[in-house]
């Protein structure tokens, strides 16, 4: 791992991405790996009015960072990031939407299909 971070929580989420990507071949895993490795002024950061314009209704969406709360979310979605901020997350609750961790989205969706990655 080429990451100085000193973060557990992210080293052990790259390792568990990393891992997966190895055991299921799904290439999914390692670019969402790759895109938290960067630095922390490089992550992604999304706001809600990005992901309610670039999904429908009972998507799955990928943030490789942070999910911010600015904007409106007008539908149900399940949402995985790295981290989400207060407001964010009552947003997505408020759509009828769940906030999930990748850890749980890989236990749910080892292979990673039908997934869309935004940022």
């Amino acid at each position: 791992m080429t990451t100085k971070t000193t973060n557990l929580q992210l080293i052990k989420t790259i390792r568990t991405l990393r891992k997966t990507s190895n055991d299921t071949g799904a290439k999914i895993w390692d670019a969402i790996a790759d895109k938290l490795e960067k630095p922390k002024h490089r992550r992604v950061s999304v706001n809600i009015s990005r992901i309610n314009r670039h999904s429908i209704g009972g998507e799955t969406i990928i943030i490789p960072g942070k999910v911010l709360g600015t904007g409106k979310l007008e539908h149900e979605l399940s949402i995985a990031a790295f981290t989400f901020s207060k407001i964010a997350k009552k947003k997505i609750e408020k759509a009828g939407g769940t906030c999930l961790t990748l850890q749980k989205l890989i236990q749910q969706n080892p292979k990673g299909s039908n997934i869309k990655i935004i940022g």
